[in-house]
């Protein structure tokens, strides 16, 4: 058997005359001794290759080979955080659009801080695949003086407490992170310069500051103005007198100062203006634009973006001119320059883009949004919009977390399995020492020894190793799909391949989706081998309703609602928070029932209000309730609040959550018009025995508490069959 070496004698000692160190092993690396199971089941020993803005470049170069020659490319991120509000997470009850709306509010507050990407090619000479594991750190940072985009972003505390207990390097990340301009902010910048360079080739030299004088307020701003007149007129008059301008002349003491250092510019003669104030420059701008036609003050700037002040002499003003473009040319060139360099990290995903290669991830809907975010432009407003989007990107996408629930062989794989990354990647790669009892596809991590300090052992939630376990996942389970790699080509695109053409571009949007999305297309299907724990929603059927007492747990509110409506009147009571629930009626007509009657209670200032089933739910005077369509305009708001009642009240104003009932009075509300009214008041002085009276021999200080609780209990039972008639 060929010899295999583990990473870590690599690392201390590389043989010197080998290129390329290879961490060979029938199957996968063995786990570390310690935190065993499933969460301890990050392998060790694999060479993961660390890029930072230090060494971006010749990593770019090198990735392009691994991409070219991959058969797939596995890919994670790691982010600063995943909800900004306990409310934005993704319910089994949401609606799929406003899913949607809650996984782009994530993916547009917080950061990307790690991307892994890793290329696997098929070596048919070794059976293997051959990986190559990338860990680039990001961090967004300004780098254009006009770039006016915001930089912001969300930390979320418990996602950071994890990074940090994983040994994420922050320092790494925020000092040397790699930053991005998304194409869209590419696309703007080079917008804005090709404007700026447009008025400035518009206007005539020396007229760039016409009609804003600079006054001249004091002795010695005349003093410096007369100076500078007298130098400029003398130097000009002594280049006109020489026929021939060289070094020698330039260099004469007499113009040749520390503040007027000769020079030739662009095959002119020239003067280099040190060690002035902002305020000297303009007055010396001043004197050229009103004295001298033949002199341009000319600013361009360095490599390293410090800025160089010329007058140059002119020949004419066919000169002058030749001479502006000539510079604008320049600095637009430099401009453009300075915003490749900035575009970053997205260099990756656009060759990753080129390429077309199958993208694999676990789990990845959001991750596939943070790329969208972050490198290609603006979230679009729908899930259709951004699935049809990122296709044109990655036409090629396969999601591991749905690959074990959408094949009958793999699910019986994973039954009773978590299909965690960690868990799907301890049970499906198994070490050496596991291998004798199955026969998984081999995998091979290649490091390239000449730069081996730029590689680290790869460990779980980094986004480089997390990339190679999804990719050896799915390595794993195209062998249990019956895919034979043995017959696969270098260059072959295993998106095309018949048994697994039908998984690509199919994820679900969330774990708890129960949907699974077709990115080619944007529609959503429900997912067969998903159970879900509520019933069916029907979000005609579905009442928002928040701000009610704390105390108040979602079964009270259940039971309030109940009492009046009937025991079978609401299938499903989901809490978003300890602020806010979601309630199902079985009917769609008992939406509209209950906003009235809430609206009419709180008008109301009577027995019934106070003593209603419903003066639960409304106790404190802040409860609110609207339809399904307002959780949604909720959702989509760009507020944030921790708490969704706090949300709910910054976004809807009262007038606009809740239905109108201004032509009804407290009897309409429940459905007992003056006729039922009456109706209900004989019914209860005819159910007590021996009364001597109705009610409309008394007055309203005749009225006890029997009679209001008599109302009330008729008034719910004729509302219910007003109910069950119509």
């Amino acid at each position: 058997m060929q010899c295999r070496r583990r990473l870590a004698p690599l690392l201390r000692a590389p043989p010197p005359r080998t290129l390329l160190a290879r961490l060979l092993s029938s199957s996968y690396p063995s786990p570390p001794p310690s935190g065993g199971g499933a969460d301890g089941a990050a392998a060790s020993g694999v060479a993961v290759k660390q890029v930072t803005r230090g060494n971006l470049s010749e990593a770019l170069e090198e990735l392009r080979a691994r991409v070219r020659d991959a058969a797939f490319v596995g890919l994670d991120l790691e982010m600063s955080g995943v909800t900004s509000a306990p409310w934005r997470d993704t319910f089994e009850l949401d609606r799929a659009d406003v899913r949607y709306l809650k996984l782009r509010d994530s993916a547009q507050r917080f950061a990307a801080l790690q991307l892994g990407i890793c290329p696997f090619r098929w070596d048919p000479a070794k059976s293997a695949f051959v990986a190559h594991p990338h860990n680039f750190f990001i961090f967004p940072r300004k780098e254009l003086p006009y770039d006016s985009s915001s930089h912001e972003f969300l930390c979320q505390t418990s996602s950071i407490d994890f990074l940090a207990k994983y040994q994420f390097d922050f320092n790494t990340c925020f000092h040397e992170g790699i930053s991005y301009l998304s194409r869209a902010q590419e696309e703007e910048a080079l917008e804005k310069l090709n404007v700026l360079h447009h008025d400035a080739m518009s206007a005539s030299p020396n007229t760039s500051g016409e009609g804003e004088d600079v006054p001249l307020k004091s002795t010695a701003d005349l003093l410096f103005t007369e100076r500078m007149k007298i130098r400029f007129s003398e130097w000009r008059d002594a280049i006109r007198s020489n026929s021939t301008v060289d070094n020698n002349l330039l260099g004469n003491s007499k113009f040749g100062t520390d503040q007027f250092q000769t020079v030739f510019f662009k095959m002119r003669p020239a003067v280099m203006l040190n060690g002035f104030t902002s305020h000297q420059l303009k007055l010396i701008q001043q004197v050229l634009r009103k004295n001298f036609k033949d002199l341009m003050y000319v600013c361009t700037f360095g490599e390293d973006d410090t800025s160089e002040k010329r007058v140059v002499y002119t020949d004419n003003s066919d000169d002058s001119m030749l001479l502006m473009k000539d510079v604008q040319q320049d600095l637009l060139t430099s401009r453009k320059g300075k915003v490749e360099s900035a575009i970053g990290i997205r260099h990756v995903i656009d060759l990753l883009a080129s390429e077309r290669k199958l993208i694999v991830g676990h789990s990845c809907f959001l991750d596939i949004a943070q790329v969208y975010s972050k490198f290609i432009g603006p979230l679009p407003s729908s899930m259709k919009e951004f699935s049809l989007g990122i296709n044109k990107v990655f036409p090629h996408i396969a999601d591991t977390r749905h690959l074990m629930s959408a094949n009958d062989a793999v699910q019986y794989l994973m039954r009773q399995k978590s299909k965690s990354l960690s868990s799907a990647f301890s049970f499906l790669c198994p070490t050496a020492a596991e291998s004798s009892t199955r026969t998984p596809v081999k995998i091979e991590v290649e490091a390239d020894e000449t730069t081996l300090s730029c590689f680290a052992s790869g460990a779980k939630h980094e986004a480089g190793y997390d990339a190679f376990m999804t990719g050896s996942v799915f390595a794993q389970l195209c062998a249990h799909l019956d895919i034979n790699f043995e017959h696969l080509t270098p260059k072959e695109n295993l998106a095309r391949n018949n048994r697994l053409q039908k998984y690509i571009n199919h994820l679900s949007p969330s774990f708890n989706s129960g949907t699974v999305l077709d990115l080619s297309t944007g529609t959503e299907r429900p997912d067969t081998g998903y159970k879900s724990r509520y019933p069916a929603a029907v979000y005609e059927n579905v009442v928002l309703i928040w701000g009610f007492q704390s105390e108040l747990r979602a079964k009270d509110i259940k039971d309030s609602i109940c009492k009046v409506f009937g025991p079978a009147s609401v299938t499903t009571i989901f809490s978003i928070d300890r602020t806010a629930v979601l309630v199902q009626f079985s009917k769609q007509e008992s939406v509209n029932d209950f906003l009235d009657l809430k609206a009419t209670l709180e008008r109301a200032d009577t027995a019934i209000s106070v003593l209603h089933p419903l003066s639960t739910i409304l106790q404190g005077g802040k409860t609110r309730a609207a339809n399904y369509e307002t959780y949604r305009d909720i959702c989509n708001s760009s507020v944030s609040k921790y708490f969704f009642a706090d949300q709910a009240e910054a976004v809807c104003p009262a007038s606009n959550t809740e239905l109108k009932c201004e032509n009804l009075d407290a009897g309409d509300a429940l459905g007992i018009n003056d006729g039922i009214l009456d109706e209900t008041k004989n019914a209860s002085v005819q159910r007590g025995e021996g009364a001597k009276y109705t009610s409309k021999n008394r007055d309203n200080s005749d009225i006890s508490c029997q009679d209001i609780l008599d109302v009330l209990q008729d008034g719910k039972t004729l509302f219910s069959k007003r109910i069950n008639q119509t």
